[in-house]
């Protein structure tokens, strides 16, 4: 279902299951598709799941300018209009949780709580990924090669101790082949993500907070979530030894479980 987005970007969503509303939001170059059938399907017995494309990322328009991560967070918004959320339990994971911080700031009375995954606050202390991952990742995108873009992806995203199973290969290369991103929006994405800094506000948070990390996340450090996790007023911070930047991917039980916790306990 599109819906217009703040600048005019058309946006893809859809909804499943059934009970507290749930708005999750992708990170970079990520689709719907990235949250996964295992992860969803123990969400949605006990929520009203809300998934969308970030602009220009797949089923949604295509767009050819620069934008913001408070755009995508007004796109965020737009999307929770569109499907009648007044308020709803967010999620957004890498730059989804970028786009999620940007959220809870600027809408504050629309979050029953905040859950923010392997994601950045920008600012002094912070990091993003390490010259020596990134160079093969930009790299591979930029070869235009789909099958060279998903090999580097699922080196970087996921941990060894997961890749060390061979089968997981193809669930996620079924995922990332069926919607592959449009590489000029993961540019655009790139620039975003340079521009985000919300450090020194996140003490404005109000909503529970969950901040969870992998602490084998390329991606995204460890330390950032730890960062967040301890200035956010009474944020709790769960770390999954072991685990990469996709760890709903990879421990989608725990995943869901502990948001389920926290936004029903809330």
């Amino acid at each position: 279902m599109p819906t217009a987005g703040d600048a005019g970007a058309e946006l893809y969503w859809k909804r499943s299951g059934r009970g507290e509303p749930l708005l999750l939001i992708q990170g970079m170059s990520g689709t719907h598709l990235a949250w996964g059938e295992p992860f969803l399907s123990r969400l949605e017995p006990d929520f009203d799941c809300v998934v969308f494309d970030n602009r220009g990322i797949g089923n949604s328009g295509e767009v050819s300018e620069p934008f913001t991560i408070a755009e995508l967070a007004a796109d965020a918004l737009a999307v929770m209009d569109a499907a009648g959320l007044e308020t709803a339990h967010v999620m957004g994971i890498s730059m989804g949780g970028m786009v999620a911080q940007q959220v809870a700031l600027l809408a504050p009375e629309r979050l029953r709580t905040l859950t923010l995954g392997c994601t950045y606050p920008g600012g002094k202390g912070s990091s993003l990924i390490a010259p020596e991952d990134a160079g093969p990742l930009f790299e591979a995108f930029a070869s235009g090669n789909l099958d060279r873009v998903i090999k580097a992806a699922y080196e970087v995203n996921l941990s060894p101790g997961f890749r060390a199973d061979p089968a997981n290969y193809g669930d996620f290369a079924a995922m990332a082949s069926a919607l592959p991103a449009r590489q000029q929006t993961v540019q655009l994405q790139v620039q975003a993500i340079g521009g985000h800094d919300t450090q020194a506000r996140l003490a404005e948070i109000t909503a529970p907070t969950l901040v969870i990390h992998g602490t084998e996340d390329r991606m995204i450090p460890v330390a950032n979530g730890k960062l967040i996790a301890s200035l956010i007023p009474g944020a709790e911070l769960e770390i999954f030894d072991g685990v990469g930047h996709l760890f709903w991917w990879e421990q989608p039980d725990r995943s869901a479980e502990l948001i389920r916790a926290h936004a029903l306990g809330a």
